[in-house]
């Protein structure tokens, strides 16, 4: 029989919280009302622990501290903020037991008091997977502790700026909440440390703010940047009427929208900006622009008029996800863009130069003021540091990294096996950090490799196929079969780690990418399940909108129902847009997104 429906979002597990190798059984007494008790006793031997990997995570924020050439700070977009004091070489957690969200999206350190470090929370990068924040945190002693100091009903705080010669003028880029009308969006001011703020731009409560620049020379002069947005389970949408590019030459006060200057996009909709003004010429200020006809532009009569520089895919691809611009402090022609790759320009943005070196998906970047060559780069694989402007970076070697799934293999003694986000499938020994072992760093998302791990002449991490959202199915009756998913599509990849080998055995052989879900005859999530039944370990399962099973390791499948999702064709248009059109996967709907096979019947199954 087939009961539904449990409807649930994406789960992201982080490295950070463990996991428990606990007892084979559990004592319990079977009450007679069907419930469960568990030996007390047996409970309070539990204890959490990080058994790895300690391999970076996505981070969409981070900051150098001027005059400390060997600090640095990155936010985690699961596991809080992180500091090194030795050049990004180790790198130690300074937030945990101290905020209240695991999600840090915004950091900023006073250059005239470097003892004073704001950080907002939640992502404005907004994904299909995403963690909310609470509002705002504060530090005055580097990051020993910190006191909330506002704007805790917000999803995500986009940006912190911070006055260069008074560490009590604050400004803060409020996006608000993800998928529904919030007030308390716009750019706000505090001229006492964060104790009080006031809304000093906001266009309406359907566009929140997303960047902030300060001229350095002339604090007085500002830019900042409105974008109209939101996120659903199946739709996302990046631009409208509310976007805007705004100016102020009273320190934030009053604005003047510039966003329709002569240079800049004269028609159709505007979605996300950056915005960035040179240090080394007040009057050069550039801007990354959502728009058909946008890409990167270059003032020099401080945004009074523009001229288009470079309309590159490679720097406005994905554009909700990236935009962001950097100027250089020291030459006013050496400007920085994100997007997949790192790009630096010597002239203006007319040509590119891909920094690599480092993981790949960049948000964040951090050029020291005082010597250019100096970098602290947030991207996919956490934070990294550079002091030859790219040239080699630090190791993202720290346990931040996201999983969307986890499970056990049936081996005694057993590993435990995930999939990461923006990275590979990986399996560590249950108890992989007892013994001091690190794992190996990773880049990219989509289908992994099998490369293996050794330590002392044993394989102590390895990789299982698939990719970054997949699940992983080990096979219950042979150790070294694996089966786990991979992007966009019905790919399971059937791994043989005996003979370090893949096949693909999918239900319906079908690559998806821009498609919205109704046009999808087989619905697959970018994250769907697969697994094995606990009653006939030759039964595997897995789902699109019907589910589907497997008797002969993936040779052959037969559908076990038909559509079993309420199918509304409000969840299964475009998603993405109204723009730059994403149809990455996540946001496809109206497919089965879990499965719960009986554990004692093989004809009970549970579908959400």
């Amino acid at each position: 029989m087939f009961t539904m429906r449990r409807l649930t979002s994406p789960s992201v597990s982080v490295a950070l919280a463990a996991f428990v190798a606990g007892a084979q059984t559990l004592s319990a007494q079977q009450m007679s009302g069907g419930d469960v008790v568990l030996d007390s006793a047996v409970l309070s031997s539990y204890n959490w622990r990080n058994i790895g990997p300690d391999r970076g995570g996505r981070s969409i924020a981070v900051s150098g501290v001027r005059g400390q050439d060997d600090v640095a700070y990155f936010g985690a977009v699961g596991g809080g903020l992180w500091k090194t004091t030795d050049g990004g070489e180790n790198w130690t957690p300074v937030t945990d037991h101290q905020i209240t969200s695991a999600s840090v999206g915004a950091v900023a350190v006073s250059e005239s008091d470097p003892n004073v470090v704001y950080i907002g929370t939640g992502e404005s990068a907004i994904r299909g997977n995403i963690m909310p924040g609470d509002g705002i945190y504060k530090s005055t002693d580097a990051g020993k502790t910190w006191k909330h100091i506002g704007f805790d009903k917000v999803d995500a705080i986009s940006k912190i700026r911070v006055h260069p010669t008074n560490p009590d003028i604050v400004f803060a880029a409020v996006f608000g909440q993800y998928s529904v009308p919030s007030p308390d969006r716009g750019v706000y001011k505090s001229t006492d440390g964060g104790q009080t703020w006031r809304k000093v731009l906001f266009r309406n409560d359907s566009t929140g703010a997303i960047d902030i620049s300060i001229d350095r020379t002339n604090p007085d002069v500002m830019y900042a940047a409105l974008w109209q947005a939101y996120r659903k389970e199946y739709k996302m949408s990046s631009g409208g009427v509310g976007s805007g590019l705004f100016k102020s030459t009273d320190g934030g006060e009053t604005w003047k929208e510039i966003t329709r200057n002569p240079g800049l996009p004269q028609k159709g909709l505007v979605g996300r900006i950056g915005v960035a003004v040179s240090r080394a010429n007040s009057n050069r200020v550039y801007a990354l622009v959502e728009n058909d006809e946008g890409g990167l532009f270059k003032s020099d009569d401080g945004g009074a008029t523009w001229e288009q520089m470079n309309d590159s895919r490679n720097i406005r691809q994905r554009s909700f996800y990236y935009t962001n611009v950097f100027a250089d402090p020291k030459n006013q022609d050496v400007v920085y863009m994100e997007n997949t790759s790192l790009f630096r320009s010597t002239d203006a943005g007319k040509t590119l130069r891909t920094v690599g070196g480092t993981h790949g998906d960049f948000h964040d970047l951090w050029i020291d003021p005082d010597d250019p060559a100096h970098l602290v780069v947030g991207n996919d694989g956490g934070g990294a540091v550079s002091k030859n402007t790219g040239g080699q970076w630090t190791d993202e070697d720290f346990p931040t990294g996201q999983f969307y799934h986890v499970v056990t293999t049936t081996k005694i003694p057993f590993d435990v096996c995930g999939a990461q986000q923006d990275n590979s499938t990986l399996c560590l020994p249950y108890n992989w950090n007892m013994g001091g072992r690190r794992s190996y760093g990773g880049g990219g998302g989509g289908r992994g490799g099998n490369r293996d791990v050794t330590a002392g002449g044993m394989d102590v991490a390895y990789s299982v196929g698939g990719g970054e959202p997949g699940y992983i199915a080990p096979d219950p009756n042979d150790f070294e079969l694996f089966y786990s998913g991979a992007n966009n599509g019905s790919y399971i990849d059937k791994y043989d780690k005996r003979l370090d080998t893949n096949r693909e055995v999918d239900p319906y052989p079908w690559f998806y990418s821009g498609e919205p879900s109704k046009d999808i005859r087989e619905r697959w999530q970018w994250t769907f399940p697969i697994i094995f039944s606990p009653v006939d370990h030759k039964t595997l399962y897995t789902s699109s909108q019907r589910l589907w099973a497997s008797a002969d390791g993936g040779k052959t499948w037969k559908a076990l129902s038909g559509d079993l999702t309420r199918h509304d064709p409000n969840t299964m248009g475009d998603s993405g847009g109204p723009i730059t059109h994403d149809m990455n996967g996540p946001e496809v709907y109206a497919t089965i997104f879990s499965v719960g096979p009986g554990k004692k019947n093989i004809n009970v199954i549970w579908t959400g």
